[in-house]
Formats: structure tokens, sequence, C-alpha cells
């Protein structure tokens, strides 16, 4: 009696049901070593600029609030030891402080834009939502800081401070809050017409070779074949009987033939 050639305890090389080997790969490779995909890569990628970019834009948010603190139009007011009123009823310096916010954020918007897509011309959905939400932070951290700066916001005793019949600024504010997305909208306008203008193009479409029958290749795409085209092996079609031959080709008719008439003669 002979000894098997393959040992109970261990697998046949030719087994089908044999388990792979731990790891995955037909090395033994552990999933931690396996490369990433391509697409991972550029989502990580262009997540991390989004988020620069999105930070540098509202850390440029205190810029915009300093220039706002410095260009907005005060406005005056005058206090009789009663009561506080305006120093000129029919000036527009609140209006005049709304406006210049939503100037300056509008600028700061064109300029983050074209500063972006220069260092990043690729550009993304990623990099132009940070630009959003950086424009939107920013105009709120300009806002803020433009309003503690400025005058103090306690009117009464400021008022009291300064004493009766003295003109003194009232405190810097925002009332029209649509300006907070003044910095967003025009970064995303700017950065779409740059990219429209001037961002990579998609690569051109191959053209094939065609070879039509009994021609020279021509370079273009090959033409498709519609319901009007017909089978190319279908039976050739069915060819009539022969027309009948008429008169003119039948036998010549019989009889002597017709006399010549005689060349006229020349005179002398």
């Amino acid at each position: 009696m002979t000894a098997p050639l393959t040992p109970p305890h261990q697998p046949s090389p030719h087994d089908p049901w044999q388990t792979p080997p731990s790891g995955g790969g037909p090395g033994g490779s552990r999933p931690g070593t396996l490369l990433e995909a391509p697409e991972e890569k550029d989502l990580r990628a262009d997540l991390r600029r989004a988020a620069v970019v999105g930070a540098v834009v509202t850390v440029a948010g205190v810029g915009l609030g300093l220039l706002w603190l410095w260009l907005a139009p005060r406005v005056p007011l005058v206090s009789d030891n009663t009561a506080v009123f305006l120093s000129d009823s029919e000036g527009e310096e609140a209006i005049g402080a709304d406006g210049t916010f939503a100037l300056l954020a509008l600028a700061f918007g064109a300029v983050s834009a074209a500063l972006v897509f220069w260092f990043h011309r690729r550009g993304g959905v990623a990099l132009v939502v940070g630009l959003a939400v950086g424009g939107v932070l920013g105009s709120v951290l300009a806002w803020q800081l433009g309003t503690r700066l400025g005058p103090t916001g306690d009117v009464v005793a400021h008022a009291r401070e300064v004493g009766k019949g003295v003109i003194f600024d009232a405190p810097l504010e925002l009332h029209a809050k649509g300006a907070l997305l003044a910095w967003s909208l025009a970064a995303m306008a700017v950065h779409l017409g740059l990219t429209a203008m001037f961002g990579p193009r998609d690569p051109e479409p191959d053209w094939g070779v065609y070879h039509a029958p009994g021609q020279a290749p021509v370079y273009g795409p090959a033409p498709v074949s519609g319901p009007a085209d017909g089978p190319a092996d279908g039976p050739a079609p069915s060819s009539g009987p022969a027309p009948s031959s008429g008169p003119a080709d039948g036998p010549a008719p019989s009889g002597p033939p017709s006399p010549e008439p005689p060349a006229p003669s020349s005179g002398s």
C-alpha cells in the first residue's frame, strides 16, 4: 500500500476551493499598501486647495473692514441734553456707508477671484465653493471689525461726554445686510468669466479614417448607415425582357439599289 502524494493537512495546488492568501493580493500585500485611485487623489487635492482659499479669503476680510472704517462717511449727531438728533436731517451718510461697503466688497471679490485663477488655473467646483464661503466669512469679519473699531455704540453716553450742541459721529453700522453677499457674488462671476476665456480646454475628439470602396481614404468620422441604405449583399434587381427590335433593326428591303445622283461637272 502506497502513501498519498499530497499530505491530508495541506491543500492540493490544483484545488479550486483553496482559500487565497491573507492580504487580498496575489503577493500577500496588505490593504494599506494598495495605491489610491487617481480620482480620490484629485478630490483630496481639490478639497485642500478649497480649504486654503477659503481661509485666506476670510483673513482678507480684515483689510475690507479697515478700509470700510477709513472710507465710510460718518453720520453727524448733535444733542441738546434731552435727546439726540441728526445734525443734517437730509444727509445721506447712512446710505453712503452701505454703498461703500458694497463697492469695496465687489472689488475684493474681483481681486480674490483673479488671484485664485492665476495660481490655480485648473479651477473646479470645490475651488469656487471655497471662494464663496470665504467671501461670506470675510464680509462678516469686516462688518464686525468696522463696527467695533468705529465710534462707540453708546450714543447717550457719548452725547453726555461731548456736551450740549457739539456734533459727534454716530456708530458705524451696516443697514443693508445683503451687502455681505457682494464679495462672494463678484468672486464667482469673475472666476467663471476668467475660466471661460482663459481656462484649459477639453481635448478634441479623434477623427477616424474611412475607406470607401474603390476610393482613396477619407479622414473624417465614419458614415452611419441609415434606414435608406439598403443591404450591400442583397439580391440584384431582376432584369426584364429585352426590348423588341423596331423597324429600323429589321432586314434591309430587297430590290435593286437606287442609282446615285451624278456628280456635278465643273465649268470650264
